[in-house]
């Protein structure tokens, strides 16, 4: 076989699958790494994935499938047979099973779980248990733990026997005769170290996370640590599993995406774009819109009260796109970048004083500038008082946006909601709405309408 790479070109393997050259088609996806695979098969519709996937041979298969996300592994799953989803979802890990399971309708999940043997399915369970987003339900229970009081011979003895059962062996958690912990130990510590030595002796204090804690939280903390893994406890700082960095990674992959889809005005996708039914996207997509045409209709109401406005002064209503348009984009980078210090733990909901006097500053010399220039630029075009109402406009309009970007995304975290949602679309809305009555009533006192 080809060793495998992730740089190729796919025009073949296309090719073979349209023209049902099956046989040609397995030769060429032999050669393909897995990762570079399962990016082939999320442009691939349905019904393709699932004749390619059968060309694979077992651990390539696998391998391919552990690469999904489980939104992709559930598309999958719709289209191959009952001994084929049995074969793949038993070689799975148990936190890689959970994620797959909670893509699948009720009746495949309980039927993929009776098939699996009592140990497994133990294992699986104990994931299940914990709340939906929450570390817990990301960890792998598949872990080593080592006596504090025991030697490092034994030690070794004890990981080479569990080797394939692990998820990990390059962090091993050190726990008492309770299983609490007590630390962590490397396996480089254990391999230079004197065989007759105390593992307690070579731990070092571990970071732990709670099993019920958000999984977004804790994998942030596992990242910023450098950490190869971070062992997972209970209330009562008993060992329950671990986290790997891969899975850390993951975690904050897909809420980078979650959070990028929402500051869009979109739910995040499932699935690759390209191998995402028309109907989810639809779906995806359809309530963001109406919530935004029912905000939009504040602006309509802003627009008739001050129609007696408008009507005397037609001019002003060339301006408003310009204003909404500057006070939307100036709360949104407001929103963004609060929302992400948040993500990254640089800002708490206690912050909100030193959020408001930071955006509110930013928000000033931001209108300041652009309240600067659309005041010389509409007083040559226009006239002298309606670029004062355009420039005082634009700076009050920066400032308010500005700090109403910068404290709503605070506000949905006291609430317990995703910043991201009530970030840029909403801000939008709020932004449309109260800037146009900042401007007609500035328009009336300067203009004497």
């Amino acid at each position: 076989m080809n060793e495998p790479t992730l740089l190729w070109d796919d025009r073949e393997l296309t090719a073979a699958l349209s023209a049902r050259d099956l046989p040609r088609a397995r030769d060429l996806a032999a050669g393909v790494s897995a990762q570079a695979l399962e990016t082939f098969l999320g442009r691939l519709p349905s019904s393709q994935q699932a004749v390619l996937f059968r060309l694979l041979a077992k651990d390539h298969a696998l391998e391919v499938f552990e690469f999904m996300s489980a939104g992709s592994q559930a598309q999958l799953v719709a289209h191959l047979q009952d001994d084929e989803v049995a074969a793949v979802f038993d070689d799975l890990d148990p936190d890689d099973r959970v994620g797959l399971l909670d893509e699948l309708p009720a009746k495949v999940a309980k039927r993929l779980m009776h098939g699996l043997s009592p140990a497994e399915r133990q294992l699986t369970a104990t994931v299940l248990g914990y709340p939906e987003g929450s570390v817990g339900r990301r960890m792998s229970p598949e872990v080593i733990p080592l006596r504090v009081d025991s030697t490092v011979n034994r030690a070794l003895a004890r990981v080479h026997n569990l080797l394939d059962a692990a998820e990990t062996i390059y962090t091993l958690p050190v726990v008492d005769d309770e299983r609490r912990v007590v630390g962590v130990v490397g396996l480089r510590d254990l391999l230079r170290a004197d065989p007759n030595a105390l593992i307690g002796d070579l731990s070092r204090p571990a970071d732990l996370a709670y099993a019920t804690e958000s999984a977004e939280e804790a994998a942030r903390r596992c990242a910023d640590a450098g950490r190869l893994a971070l062992p997972i406890v209970d209330s009562e700082d008993r060992l329950v599993g671990i986290l790997t960095v891969d899975d850390a990674l993951s975690v904050l992959e897909a809420a980078e995406s979650e959070d990028q889809a929402r500051q869009g005005g979109s739910e995040p996708l499932r699935s690759p774009y390209l191998s995402t039914p028309r109907r989810q996207i639809v779906r995806s997509r359809i309530v963001w819109l109406l919530v935004l045409a029912v905000g939009a209709t504040l602006t309509v109401q802003v627009l008739e009260t001050f129609e007696s406005t408008l009507e005397q002064m037609v001019v002003l209503s060339v301006f408003i796109p310009l204003l909404i348009g500057t006070g939307g984009n100036t709360g949104n980078q407001a929103a963004t970048t609060v929302t992400r210090a948040m993500a990254l733990g640089d800002v708490r909901p206690s912050d909100a004083l030193k959020v408001v006097a930071r955006e509110g500053v930013v928000g000033l010399f931001l209108g300041l500038i652009l309240g600067g220039l659309a005041f010389v630029i509409v007083s040559v075009v226009y006239s002298v008082t309606i670029g004062e109402v355009i420039g005082l406009t634009m700076l009050i309009m920066c400032t308010l946006a500005a700090v109403a970007g910068g404290v709503i995304p605070l506000i949905a975290r006291v609430l317990r909601a995703d910043p991201a949602v009530f970030s840029n679309p909403f801000i939008s809305t709020l932004i449309d709405a109260t800037g146009l009555i900042i401007y007609f009533l500035i328009a009336r006192a300067l203009l004497g309408l």
